[in-house]
């Protein structure tokens, strides 16, 4: 069961790079970074709920009690660390905001072992070292670098990775009573509720007059943001919160290869070995898990 979670988790992850095809398109349209997030975790809900009202409605039910799950995994992670990650790129660059977003296995790591008692294994430790100096290889940021960051954009960008390591966390903790479908489903409602103050309507309101926006909407909500985190969501009822966080890493392995294939960018020979070492670490994961 443990194997083929590992294939959920890495797919899910997979789907999650596939964002920049989207987002892309929706900047092209004139739509700001907080208006697409908005429209992400929007199009997504509204995607959760009709499926699960034709399917199985009791997945909807949840105590009261318990609504702090997903406040968390909705405000807390979602929307925390999409706002501290554009913040970042505005502010400094993409490149150092995808460094910073992926020390999010550090934090899962260290929390895990705080809330779940995991296991500190010296493969797991190695493994999540190789695999964070992958995804900062991969940022092109190293070895060139050339950007010094300030004391509060360095904790703001610190802010997305342990905002994106929350949805590991306490998501973990949900499926302890919850359902994978219910807890994703209210994940992205919550970080809707959340958003709509500081986004905006200006959004929505354009979309309804293009069918060709439309059609990204929907696909962004769908594919990186639905199908993802269903996928990861479900791997991660079975496998140790530190090995889910390693093995997700090849999110930028794939976005990588997205931007070569669909965007004509240049890999270079830091980047291909930064490819190399997160696979290797998502290798060693799944051996230390058959310790």
């Amino acid at each position: 069961m443990k194997k083929h979670s590992y294939a959920l988790i890495g797919t899910g992850a997979a789907f999650w790079a596939s964002i920049s095809i989207f987002v892309n398109a929706l900047y092209e349209a004139g739509f700001s970074a907080l208006e697409i997030v908005f429209l992400r975790v929007l199009s997504a809900a509204l995607i959760m709920f009709v499926y699960i009202g034709l399917t199985n409605r009791e997945l909807f039910n949840i105590r009261f009690s318990d609504t702090y799950y997903f406040i968390g995994t909705g405000i807390f992670s979602l929307v925390f660390f999409n706002w501290c990650y554009f913040t970042t790129i505005r502010e400094a660059s993409v490149a150092i905001a995808a460094i910073l977003l992926y020390t999010a296995p550090i934090f899962v790591l260290l929390m895990s072992r705080m809330v779940f008692k995991e296991r500190l294994s010296s493969i797991k430790i190695f493994a999540l070292t190789v695999a964070v100096a992958g995804c900062v290889l991969i940022s092109g940021y190293l070895p060139s670098g050339g950007v010094l960051l300030s004391t509060s954009m360095l904790l703001i960008g610190l802010g997305s990775g342990f905002g994106y390591a929350l949805y590991t966390i306490l998501g973990k903790a949900a499926l302890e009573k919850y359902d994978p479908m219910t807890v994703i489903t209210y994940t992205f409602v919550t970080a809707t509720i959340g958003l709509f103050p500081i986004s905006g309507m200006g959004a929505v309101i354009t979309v309804s007059h293009n069918i060709d926006t439309l059609f990204y909407i929907f696909g962004l909500g769908l594919i990186p943001t639905v199908l993802g985190y269903v996928l990861y969501t479900k791997g991660l009822h079975y496998v140790e919160a530190s090995k889910a966080s390693i093995i997700a890493a090849v999110e930028p392995v794939v976005a990588t290869t997205i931007g070569i294939s669909v965007f004509n960018e240049i890999l270079s020979i830091w980047q291909f070995a930064g490819i190399l070492m997160i696979l290797f670490a998502v290798l060693l994961a799944e051996k230390e898990n058959g310790k």
